[in-house]
């Protein structure tokens, strides 16, 4: 028996009349003159792009096979989120549920709503989702909605019990997704038909390499997409991001899986290389395009790194004496492992290296 807290939007959104521009009368922007929107008839930008997008969804309906209907965009996956959490979720009311370590901006978008955050910590030490404390939070709390990251982000593990909580909640479940390219496990969309409450969250930014084009996208059932579609600012992706990801999705496939495929390969030579070195105490295996590395000198070793122009991201506010690094090219990943060796030798050199104090 599902834990009953049904799909609904915020009651002050029911009888919402969006803003409607008089470009969407025009279905294809060909062959119309366009004195509507008081823009410059000179420049090559000067025109307000499709506020729905039509050309780019249809290129992501092919690879995702799902329909354009199921299909919102958003001015990368925060403007998604955030949508989702004004769509739901009433200001100073309602509840919103996250499993850390996760994702930063869950919190962040949530507090801007003004919306009570609960948290169900992952299990340790294989963060995976503790699934009795949620139910348990859900039965006591009634949260509005759930955002789980799968991949997650620190961590790089798949959560393996999303679908658990799907068939026990019938409030909103949000997946984000935004690392399922380099994984294994299949996505969750085949499961919007049978999950109305479930929206899953993807994106151009890893994968695909168009982190600058801001490309977000939301998969859900026709009645959510419709009504994120109606409160989302009119054109809120610009036509160069939209021409890009058109152009890309169209016609670098076979680059987007030989992308892949080099990610994949290089973060196995990362984890390898990682693996045998002293200063690291722990790497947590990860299916996404970065390694999660614990290191009682991780604080120092990033320093070095730094003063070396590399950069890599400090979790410890998250999991102590750890950082994430991302993937790169084999030439900046080759500079990683170099100046990573160079900081142990001066760790070495200056005897800061207690093995008793790393294991």
């Amino acid at each position: 028996m599902k834990i009953n807290s049904p799909v609904s939007f915020r009651p002050d959104l029911n009888n919402w009349t969006p803003y409607s521009s008089a470009r969407s009368l025009a279905k294809n922007n060909k062959n119309y003159i366009f004195l509507d929107a008081n823009e410059s008839p000179f420049g090559i930008w000067n025109r307000y792009p499709d506020p729905y997008q039509s050309e780019l969804k249809k290129e992501i309906s092919k690879i995702k096979k799902i329909s354009p209907k199921n299909i919102l965009l958003g001015n990368g996956s925060d403007e998604v989120l955030d949508l989702c959490m004004r769509l739901f979720a009433e200001p100073k009311k309602d509840k919103i549920l996250i499993c850390p370590p996760t994702y930063g901006m869950y919190e962040v978008l949530a507090r801007l709503n003004m919306l009570r955050v609960l948290k169900v910590p992952l299990r340790t030490p294989d963060f995976q989702l503790d699934v009795d404390n949620i139910i348990r939070s859900i039965e006591k709390q009634r949260p509005k909605m759930m955002i789980f990251c799968s991949p997650n982000n620190p961590t790089g593990n798949t959560l393996t019990d999303i679908k658990k909580v799907l068939d026990q909640y019938d409030g909103v479940v949000l997946v984000d997704e935004a690392y399922i390219d380099f994984c294994k496990e299949k996505s969750l969309l085949s499961y919007i038909v049978r999950h109305p409450n479930l929206i899953v969250i993807q994106t151009l930014s890893k994968a695909w390499g168009l982190a600058g084009a801001r490309i977000g996208m939301a998969f859900a059932n026709e009645r959510i997409i419709s009504m994120l579609t109606a409160i989302k600012p009119p054109y809120n992706i610009g036509s160069p991001s939209i021409k890009a990801a058109t152009k890309a999705l169209r016609t670098s496939r076979k680059n987007f899986y030989q992308y892949v495929n080099t990610i994949i390969k290089e973060k196995n030579r990362l984890e390898e290389f990682l693996t045998g070195f002293p200063p690291v105490k722990k790497i947590y295996p990860s299916e996404a395009n970065f390694i999660l590395v614990e290191s009682a000198v991780a604080s120092e070793w990033q320093n070095h790194l730094k003063k070396h122009r590399v950069i890599v991201r400090d979790r410890s506010s998250q999991i102590p004496d750890a950082f994430r690094v991302s993937i790169g090219t084999v030439k900046e990943n080759n500079l990683f492992i170099k100046y990573s060796k160079e900081f142990y030798k001066i760790l070495q050199k200056k005897n800061f290296y207690e093995k008793s104090a790393l294991y």
